[in-house]
């Protein structure tokens, strides 16, 4: 059967999508004879696919080892540096935008402190600040990204914005979308803080390459997220996760277990937890007991998404998995009389950048969609768009 113009043009598209992906997959640079196993194509069309592919910018050629016998093998591999994302986390007491190449690697950030008592207008203006800061810093422009998501606290639905936020009573039905996209030109989308750290954690961090997890953010505003065979789960309108929204489970006011703590007397909001977490570690049974009723109540929320999800992992992320050595212990023992299996609980080790990574894996996403499937097409964004 002969092949017509668009069909050659569509199985050398398919050729180079195959090859980016094995390039974008592999721990180190490939020979083409290696490129060739890893995506059944004769030699002869992967010296097609290698040289356009190359004259392109998309791959580039790695030195060759030496010591060997004979003219070394050429070797090629995915050039990250390619583009571009942004990622960007809208907290309460930070706004974060971090730079990061196209295989997730950070590459700049920018950071601007804000507070409880920050207006909407004055963190929409440190936003801006954190992402020119992040950019000065990368040494590119607006024009240099492929893509950028936000993370922001709150319920955020499908059309990306903030529809319910207790921490800051002005946020809810801000227009971040919109502000973004008059300062970056690219493709921008939003979601829920909690759900981006359970992204980078499930790409980048402790949970990397587990299908289901539950991802707790412990901290004075708690929250959770799942990953479900190993997407984000967002829902039909964007709560899932929102169990401290019961009133049984306790999540709303469970910190005051720590803040009301004789270990943290005299201490503010923000400090209580570490000083009691710190007296507990000491062997304080008063700060032990404190602990102790915070985990009990973090456990019922927990326990509700374990008994749903059957996760293979939980998560302990937000502030308090600093102190993960001394809350997990009594975490698993609340959850025992819950669970027909407590899941394996791990610690987060991506510290604060954790939302902003997660934000960076979701423009990714995007950029994966948009340039490296087979629906999409391997170039630059030609025009701004906006994503949900």
């Amino acid at each position: 059967m002969q092949l017509s113009g668009g069909d050659l043009q569509r199985l050398r598209q398919l050729n180079s999508l195959s090859s980016i992906r094995a390039l974008r997959d592999a721990r180190g640079p490939l020979t083409l004879t290696e490129l060739a196993a890893r995506t059944g194509l004769s030699r002869g069309s992967i010296v097609d696919v290698i040289t356009d592919l190359h004259e392109r910018g998309w791959i580039a050629e790695v030195e060759p080892t030496t010591g060997g016998m004979g003219r070394p093998a050429r070797r090629y591999r995915f050039r990250a540096d390619a583009g571009h994302v942004l990622g960007i986390d809208i907290g309460v007491h930070k706004v974060l935008a971090v730079v990061t190449d196209l295989a997730g690697r950070t590459v700049a950030s920018g950071r601007i402190a804000v507070s409880p008592r920050t207006t909407r207008d004055e963190r929409l203006q440190a936003m801006s600040r954190a992402v020119d800061a992040a950019l000065v810093a990368s040494g590119l422009t607006p024009l240099d990204l492929w893509g950028v998501a936000a993370g922001s606290l709150g319920v955020v639905d499908r059309e990306g914005v903030v529809t319910r936020v207790e921490a800051l009573p002005d946020w809810a039905g801000v227009d971040l979308i919109g502000h973004l996209g008059r300062q970056l030109p690219c493709p921008i989308t939003l979601q829920n803080d909690s759900k981006l750290a359970a992204l980078a954690e499930q790409r980048l961090g402790v949970a990397a390459g587990v299908r289901d997890l539950v991802y707790l953010h412990a901290g004075r505003r708690p929250g959770a997220a799942l990953i479900l065979d190993g997407r984000l789960h967002h829902g039909f309108s964007g709560a899932t996760g929102e169990v401290g929204l019961m009133e049984i489970t306790g999540w709303r006011t469970m910190a005051n277990h720590l803040e009301s703590c004789p270990a943290a007397e005299g201490a503010s909001p923000d400090d209580a937890a570490g000083l009691v977490f710190g007296a507990a570690r000491a062997g304080d049974p008063v700060a032990l007991a404190a602990v102790d009723a915070y985990a009990h109540q973090l456990a019922l929320g927990t326990a509700a998404m374990v008994l749903t999800l059957d996760p293979e992992l939980v998560v302990l992320g937000g502030g308090f998995s600093r102190s993960a050595d001394v809350l997990l212990p009594p975490l698993r023992r609340a959850l025992e009389p819950h669970c027909l299996r407590v899941p394996e609980l791990r610690p987060s080790t991506l510290g604060e950048e954790c939302v902003a990574l997660g934000a960076a894996c979701l423009a990714l996403e995007h950029v994966d969609k948009q340039f490296f499937s087979p629906e999409g097409a391997i170039s630059r964004p030609a025009a701004p768009q906006r994503l949900t």
